[in-house]
């Protein structure tokens, strides 16, 4: 007699990891759009076809890597070019900094934007939340376009390496 495969609960596996999954999409480029289907289909080619559920990190690291097929499928549909380092780098910087569905590093994210000043501040919420283009950002703050996309860059740099360090620190 065969044994039963125990049925996967869907519902408690997308509970678990869904946020994971979206943002590690997120992370590998994809608009916030594509990250919906892509976690949505990510879920439902596990449902399709179940695999044997082990820990959390063991399962969290399959659904990336059938969301990162997803998302590479996606791409060469859409006749995009694929840097397959650039992606291999993405996904081994994840499984260093990421230990859980990616909320450490937002919350370390948060901390951070606190810790700038206003102007950065105000030019990350004008591009990125409010979606002006650099030029506009500039106009709104009295700056140079080279101005803005220096301060940006910078600013970036910043937001990267505190929240590395917060990471890792909280990793200690």
């Amino acid at each position: 007699m065969a044994a039963i495969e125990p049925r996967l609960d869907l519902a408690s596996l997308m509970r678990e990891h869904q946020a994971g999954v979206w943002r590690y999409v997120r992370a590998l480029g994809a608009e916030a759009s594509l990250a919906d289907d892509i976690t949505q289909e990510t879920f439902l080619a596990v449902h399709q076809k179940p695999f044997e559920q082990r820990g959390k990190a063991e399962t969290g690291a399959y659904l990336r890597v059938v969301a990162r097929n997803l998302f590479l499928k996606s791409r060469r549909h859409a006749g995009k070019v694929i840097n397959a380092a650039e992606i291999e780098q993405i996904d081994n910087r994840w499984t260093e900094l990421v230990t859980d569905d990616g909320s450490a590093m937002q919350a370390a994210l948060s901390e951070c934007l606190q810790t700038l000043d206003d102007k950065p501040r105000q030019a990350l919420q004008l591009q990125y939340t409010q979606g002006l283009q650099r030029v506009e950002v500039a106009q709104q703050l009295g700056m140079t376009d080279d101005g803005v996309k220096t301060l940006l860059a910078r600013t970036k740099a910043r937001l990267k390496k505190c929240v590395e360090m917060r990471v890792r620190g909280s990793l200690s």
